[in-house]
């Protein structure tokens, strides 16, 4: 850890940022998955869906600057190279050879459901370590991630 004013202890803060690198790697993941997405769906609802998608993926570009700068800010490094997101991730990896939107969207809303439920388990996890910055921060992408994941479900036709 890098000597830091930060006032939360060295412990605190290196378990936070554990939790913020796991994160940091799943978003970047999801960025690729989303742009996999954007590039390769086919269908009636091709306009939209494929603006929803790069859309959704500069979001999940925010959470990564987002999550890298929280860490580095706590005095950890913050490890995002596309190595490190590829080993680290925890998102099922994408399909690579679907078109059809249905699949995608399919794929897409999987993606964004775990990344999601992660996010809420680190909620949970930084608020008891004492991070409540931490914990703010993955409320906010929590938030995001539930409204994408309903923009993206929108797409699918109701029972």
């Amino acid at each position: 850890m890098q000597q830091t004013h930060n006032t939360l202890s060295e412990n605190i803060r290196a378990h936070s940022s554990e939790i913020l690198n796991k994160h940091l790697a799943a978003a970047i993941d999801l960025h690729g998955q989303l742009k996999q997405a954007h590039w390769n769906v086919r269908g009636p609802n091709f306009i939209a869906i494929h603006e929803l998608f790069d859309k959704i993926a500069t979001d999940a570009d925010k959470y990564s600057d987002q999550l890298a700068e929280r860490a580095a800010g706590l005095g950890a490094i913050a490890e995002g190279t596309v190595q490190v997101a590829t080993a680290n991730s925890f998102l099922v990896p994408y399909p690579l050879r679907i078109a059809d939107e249905k699949e995608h969207i399919f794929a897409v809303a999987a993606a964004l459901a775990a990344f999601g439920q992660s996010a809420r388990e680190a909620i949970t996890k930084t608020a008891a370590l004492g991070d409540a910055d931490t914990a703010d921060l993955f409320t906010e992408i929590s938030r995001g991630v539930d409204q994408q994941l309903w923009f993206v479900e929108s797409h699918k036709s109701p029972k």
